[in-house]
């Protein structure tokens, strides 16, 4: 698919099929913009963590409701997310409800201009050891094309790998450092940790061209 500009951002409408009601889902995703596209604010909740969106439009109009009830659960969930309430002329909603409230009608150029700025920049923390780039902050990294966001404790996990590219670190050396413990009995939580590192930042997981597995010993970083 062709874009007029890359734009590494994913973005989640929360959208209805009401066809009274305009759609911005695929204007967005013509202008370069990762879309995902849930019916309703449950099934956002459910897939958030999963999506990792950058930042989340909710259609209210489309959903026939003021969708106040679905950005306040939605920020519970994640305090940091930027949201973008969209709502229908005649509705009375207070704009603190999200960051930004758009009052239908508007072009899908006005919704694009209003999510740009809200969109992460580079934070201030920056990790950049070959084609990782991990941003400490906003707890995203990125890696040939690809875009993903981190739990905290992923975050420390692959910056502790970054500190020591090429090197072998031993397993309960770097259970101990991320956990914070020295109880080092059971460290197959960092197998399966690892195995979501390698989801967010290999083209193939399965076949890991960066984060190696050195048998009996611990894992080792290459780029």
């Amino acid at each position: 698919m062709a874009h007029s500009q890359p734009i590494d951002a994913t973005i989640l409408i929360i959208e209805g099929k009401h066809a009274d009601f305009p759609s911005f889902a695929a204007p967005l995703q013509k202008k370069g913009f990762d879309v995902e596209i849930v019916q309703s604010g449950s099934q956002a909740a459910a897939q958030l963590k999963d999506i990792a969106p950058d930042l989340l439009v909710v259609n209210a109009a489309s959903l026939r409701s003021s969708g106040v009830r679905i950005c306040q659960s939605l920020r519970e969930q994640d305090s940091k997310l930027p949201i973008i309430l969209i709502v229908a002329p005649e509705k009375k909603v207070n704009k603190s409800a999200a960051d930004v409230v758009l009052w239908l009608p508007f072009t899908a150029q006005k919704l694009a201009n209003r999510i740009k700025p809200l969109l992460p920049g580079d934070g201030k923390n920056i990790v950049h050891v070959g084609p990782i780039r991990l941003d400490t902050e906003r707890r995203r990294v990125r890696c040939l094309g690809k875009n993903a966001r981190l739990t905290p404790r992923l975050v420390t996990l692959l910056n502790s790998l970054l500190e020591h590219p090429g090197e072998v670190i031993e397993r309960e050396a770097l259970f101990k450092k991320v956990w914070e413990t020295d109880y080092t009995g059971d460290t197959r939580t960092l197998d399966v940790h690892i195995s979501w590192l390698r989801k967010a930042i290999e083209l193939e997981p399965a076949q890991p061209k960066f984060l190696k597995t050195i048998r009996g010993v611990g894992y080792r970083l290459d780029v």
